[in-house]
C-alpha cells in the first residue's frame, strides 16, 4: 500500500505538486519513520494513500489546543474535510490556548462519553496527557497523535512531522548566510509555548543548525502563540537588545513582527523568519517582508490522522508513524510551489463538526 506508487513529483527535492482536486489529495508524497513512536526513528519516504471511503459513519473526536491562528485553522480544514469525504462523523474540540490542559482532558473525557470511537489529539502537553491515553486504549478507543507530539506508548498512531527538522531547516537557512568567520549577527528566538512537545524539539534542531556559525542566539523567549502575547516578547527583545539582525520563530511572531518592523522602519534591518507555515507567512514571503519558512503541509497532517484513525477502526492496514515530507519554501521558489498543497482556503472558517 505505502510503497505502491509515487506519483506526486518533488521539484529539486523541495517543492511539491499538488492533485488538481482536494478530493484527490492523495498519494501523497510523506516520510515514515520505523520504528514508529521512536525519538531516534530513520525517516524513509513513503507515497500516503487515503481509504476511499469508510465502511460506515464512524464518531471521530478531534481535540486541538485552540483555534485562534491560521496554523490550527488549517489543520480544522484537513480534518473536518476528510471526515466529509470518507463519510464519517467527527467533532472537534477547542481547549482554549496552550495554558488550558485540565480544559483539553475534560473535552476528550466529555465527547468520549457522548460515543466518540476514536480520538485525534493535537496535545497541548507532550507528557500531560498520557495518562487518558491509556485509559482510552484501555477501552480500545484508538488515540491518534496529531502535529504536535506526545510521549505515550498507548498512541495508536501518529501524524505529524519532526519539528526537530522544521527548526533545523530554519537554523540552516541562517547558518548558510552566515558561516563562521563571517561578521557575527545576533538572532531572536521564539519557539513557542513552554513544555509543548513541538516547541522544545523545534528549538533544539534550531539550536543544533546554528553551532559553529557566526549565528548568535539570543536566550529563547517562550510564550503563548497568540499575536498579542508573541507581540509583547518581540518588543521586550528589540528594546533590550536594539543590535539584532533577525527574527526568527512561530509562524505568529513572524507574522506579528512584520507589522511591528514596518511600523518602525526596521523592515530592511531585520530579518523575520519562521519555523512553519501559514497563510500569513505565506503571503509575508511573497511580498518579501518574510525571509523562509519549512512547510508541513498542516493541512494533509489533519487529513492523514483523520484516515489512520478510520483504518484503525476498521481493521484495515495502516502507516503507524508518519507526516507529509517537509520542503522549504523562500521567495526564490515560492512561485513554483501549490499553494493548495501546504494551506487551506483563503475563506475558510472554523468548522466543529461534520454529522
Amino acid at each position: 500500500m505505502k510503497h505502491a506508487r509515487i506519483a506526486l513529483a518533488l521539484l529539486g527535492s523541495t517543492l511539491i505538486a499538488a492533485p488538481a482536486m482536494a478530493d484527490e489529495w492523495f498519494p501523497y508524497p510523506a516520510e515514515e519513520i520505523t520504528p514508529a513512536f521512536s525519538p531516534d526513528g530513520k525517516p524513509s519516504p513513503v507515497t500516503y494513500e487515503a481509504l476511499p471511503k469508510a465502511e460506515m459513519a464512524w464518531n471521530v473526536c478531534v481535540s486541538f489546543p485552540h483555534l485562534k491562528d491560521a496554523y490550527w485553522l488549517g489543520v480544522d480544514y484537513g480534518v473536518t474535510e476528510e471526515a466529509k469525504r470518507l463519510g464519517v462523523k467527527l467533532n472537534v474540540l477547542d481547549a482554549g490556548g496552550y495554558t488550558e490542559l485540565p480544559s483539553q482532558i475534560s473535552q476528550i473525557e466529555d465527547c468520549v462519553a457522548g460515543g466518540a470511537q476514536a480520538v485525534v489529539i493535537g496535545a497541548i502537553s507532550y507528557d500531560g496527557l498520557n495518562s487518558l491515553v491509556k485509559d482510552l486504549a484501555s477501552k480500545s478507543i484508538p488515540v491518534v497523535d496529531v502535529i504536535n507530539g506526545m510521549s505515550s506508548p498507548d498512541l495508536a498512531a501518529k501524524s505529524l512531522v519532526s519539528f526537530w527538522t522544521m527548526g533545523n531547516e530554519t537554523g540552516k537557512y541562517l547558518a548558510a548566510k552566515h558561516p563562521a568567520g563571517t561578521e557575527e549577527v545576533t538572532v531572536g528566538w521564539f519557539p513557542g509555548p513552554a513544555g509543548a512537545g513541538w516547541v522544545e524539539a523545534a528549538n533544539t534542531g534550531f539550536m543544533e543548525a546554528v553551532k559553529g556559525s557566526a549565528v548568535k542566539v539570543l536566550e529563547p523567549r517562550y510564550g503563548d502563540t497568540g499575536k498579542e502575547a508573541q507581540l509583547k516578547l518581540v518588543e521586550d527583545v528589540l528594546a533590550s537588545n536594539p543590535e539584532v539582525k533577525y527574527i526568527a520563530g512561530t509562524a505568529v511572531t513572524a507574522e506579528a513582527s512584520t507589522g511591528l518592523l514596518r511600523e518602525r522602519g526596521l523592515t530592511d534591518s531585520v530579518g523575520v523568519l519562521a519555523f512553519y507555515l501559514t497563510p500569513g507567512v505565506y503571503t509575508g514571503i511573497e511580498r518579501g517582508f518574510i525571509e523562509a519558512a519549512p512547510a508541513d503541509s498542516m493541512v494533509i497532517q489533519g487529513r492523514i490522522a483523520v484516515d489512520q484513525a478510520v483504518r484503525i477502526l476498521e481493521g484495515k492496514p495502516y502507516v503507524k508513524h508518519v507526516g507529509p515530507k517537509i520542503f522549504v519554501i523562500t521567495k526564490d521558489n515560492i512561485g513554483e510551489t501549490s499553494r493548495d498543497a501546504v494551506l487551506p482556503p483563503d475563506s475558510f472558517q472554523p468548522v466543529f463538526s461534520v454529522n
